[in-house]
C-alpha cells in the first residue's frame, strides 16, 4: 500500500529572498512587513485560510504589513528562521528547541513569549491511534508484531518525539517492534491509519480530534491505544533582534485575546484555545529530556 504524504506550499519569495549573510544589530530590526510562519501540520491552504483573522490582528497590532509562510516542512522553518528569513514563528516544541540549539553561537536568536491556553493549561498530549481492523488494543499489543507506524515529521513533539517516547515507555522500540514511516504531517498520519496503510500511529490529540469532529477520519476506522504525558504547548517565537517598540506590540497581540470578543473567537478558533499564556524557555526543557531520550544522545 503507498503511504499518503503531506503536501505543502513554499513561501518561496519570502524563504529565497533573502541571503543568508544578512545580518541585524540587536533591537534595530523593524522591517515594514513581518513574516509570519506556521507550522505545516495540516494543508497549507487551510492553514493560511484559517489565520487570515490573525494576520488582520497584527496588522492592527502592529502598523504592519503580515505575510504568512507554511514552509514544506519543519527543517525548512528551522533554517528560514535561522537565517533570519523569519520574524515570527509558531513552532512545535521539539522543533522549537532543534532551531535555538542550532542559532546557539549565530547572529540571529529567537525567544518563547506566548503558549496556546486551553482550559487554565499550557499542555497537551499526543493520541496512539490504530487502524480499527486490526487486533491491537493496547500499546503493548505492538511488540513484537513489526508493524508499520506512522508519524509525522521528524522534528515534530507531538507525531514524533512524545509518541515515539510514550512507547518507548510502555516496551515498544523502533527496529524491533515496528517500522516507522514518516508521512510530514499529522493529518497525512491520521489518514495512513484509517486506511490501513499504518497499523498505528502517533499525532497531536488536538488535531486528532478536530479531524474526527470535521468528519475527515472516520471515528470508526480507528481506534485509540493510549496517550503521552503532558507536554508544553507550540510556542510562539519571535526574533530577539526586533526593536523593543515591536517585540512589544507583538507580544500585547497575542497576550491580550481574550475568548469572549467576536474577533479573538476568529484568531482563536484555528488554535482550538481559550488565549495564549506567557512562556520562557525553560519550560522546554522537558522536551529536550525526551528528545535526548529518544535519540540517545
Amino acid at each position: 500500500m503507498k503511504f499518503i504524504k503531506a503536501v505543502t506550499l513554499m513561501g518561496t519569495a519570502v524563504l529565497m529572498g533573502m541571503a543568508a549573510g544578512d545580518t541585524y544589530a540587536a533591537g534595530s530590526h523593524d522591517p515594514s512587513t513581518l513574516k509570519v510562519a506556521l507550522l505545516p501540520d495540516e494543508n497549507a491552504a487551510t492553514i493560511i485560510q484559517d489565520n487570515k483573522p490573525l494576520a488582520a490582528h497584527l496588522e492592527k497590532a502592529t502598523g504592519k504589513k503580515i505575510q504568512l509562510i507554511v514552509t514544506t516542512d519543519y527543517s525548512s522553518m528551522m533554517e528560514a528562521t535561522r537565517f533570519g528569513r523569519i520574524d515570527i514563528a509558531y513552532f512545535g516544541p521539539a522543533s522549537y528547541t532543534i532551531a535555538k540549539d542550532k542559532m546557539k553561537g549565530g547572529k540571529i536568536d529567537i525567544e518563547p513569549f506566548a503558549a496556546r491556553l486551553k482550559r487554565g493549561s499550557t499542555t497537551y498530549q499526543s493520541v496512539i491511534i490504530a487502524y480499527a481492523g486490526s487486533d491491537l488494543k493496547t500499546m503493548a499489543d505492538i511488540k513484537g508484531k513489526g508493524i508499520q507506524l506512522a508519524f509525522g515529521d521528524q522534528a515534530s513533539t507531538s507525531s514524533h518525539f512524545a509518541p515515539k517516547y510514550t512507547l518507548m515507555q510502555a516496551g515498544v522500540y523502533p527496529g524491533k517492534d515496528y517500522k516507522e514511516n514518516f508521512t510530514g504531517a499529522h493529518d497525512a498520519v491520521a489518514k495512513n491509519v484509517e486506511r490501513g496503510n499504518a497499523q498505528v500511529g502517533g499525532l497531536s490529540r488536538p488535531i486528532f480530534e478536530r479531524l474526527v469532529s470535521r468528519g475527515t477520519i472516520a471515528k470508526d476506522k480507528v481506534r485509540v491505544l493510549g496517550y503521552s504525558e503532558p507536554i508544553p504547548q507550540y510556542p510562539w517565537v519571535m526574533r530577539t533582534d526586533l526593536t523593543e517598540k515591536l517585540q512589544a506590540d507583538v507580544r500585547t497581540a497575542f497576550l491580550s485575546l481574550k475568548k469572549g470578543s467576536p474577533e479573538a473567537k476568529k484568531i482563536l478558533k484555528p488554535f482550538k484555545a481559550d488565549g495564549f499564556a506567557a512562556i520562557k524557555d525553560a519550560d522546554y526543557d522537558i522536551i529536550r529530556a525526551i528528545r535526548k531520550n529518544v535519540q540517545g544522545k
